[in-house]
């Protein structure tokens, strides 16, 4: 794998536009709502890499008092990873290595806890790691792991718009172009979440993005 990787450039996109909210906490969810509101804010809408910075950077600090309020708690751990993970897209190069270690620990941390939490983002977010990171000797990332953990995401939560387009842009990136394709444009049916329409709309444009790169490289064979 090569240095330039995906997440160095964007990241996780992480990962994750994220799913709908269900658990037996309010409150916490109320908390984990306003995570995902600021992280698409910053993500899709806040322009300048610099204004983008200051705003992951700032999220972050809020995730991470959400995750000490609420420890053995899965879903706060897979959101202060996914804004990890967007915040070392943002910064690129070798200093993100540290910030997605960082990830792939609480992400690693909320797998033991409920590997289902939210709709299986768990898998989803470690898969669309290692298929990013660069392999040894520089980081972790294996294709191997990323292909496992986005197939079990896509068993969790098959229609979701999340998973379909992790796994579509891992196939793409493999060159499976036509089965890239299909997912990709599995990820575009998905059903609009309530309350992510910010979130819905940046992803949609991504799966785009995709999209027209696949395009074209089907054209030239």
């Amino acid at each position: 794998m090569r240095v330039e990787k995906k997440f160095f450039l964007a990241a996780l996109s992480l990962l994750l536009a994220g799913p709908a909210l269900a658990s037996a906490d309010p409150v916490m969810d109320a908390k984990i709502a306003d995570l995902q509101a600021g992280w698409a804010h910053v993500k899709y809408e806040v322009k300048g890499e610099d204004a983008q910075m200051a705003g992951m950077e700032g999220l972050v600090t809020e995730a991470k008092a959400v995750t000490a309020a609420y420890p053995g708690k899965a879903e706060p751990l897979i959101w202060e990873a996914i804004i990890l993970s967007s915040e070392a897209g943002i910064k690129g190069g070798m200093g993100a290595l540290s910030l997605v270690k960082e990830a792939k620990a609480k992400l690693e941390t909320a797998e033991k806890i409920d590997p289902t939490a939210l709709d299986g983002s768990v898998n989803t977010s470690l898969g669309s790691l290692y298929y990013q990171v660069p392999g040894f000797p520089i980081g972790f990332g294996s294709d191997k792991k990323a292909k496992a953990y986005l197939e079990k995401a896509l068993a969790q939560n098959p229609d979701g718009i999340d998973p379909n387009y992790f796994y579509g842009d891992f196939l793409f990136q493999q060159g499976e172009y036509a089965k890239a394709r299909d997912v990709l444009n599995h990820a575009l049916a998905a059903a609009p979440r309530p309350g992510r329409e910010v979130a819905d709309a940046g992803r949609r444009a991504e799966i785009n993005s995709v999209m027209a790169q696949l395009e074209t490289k089907m054209a030239r064979r």
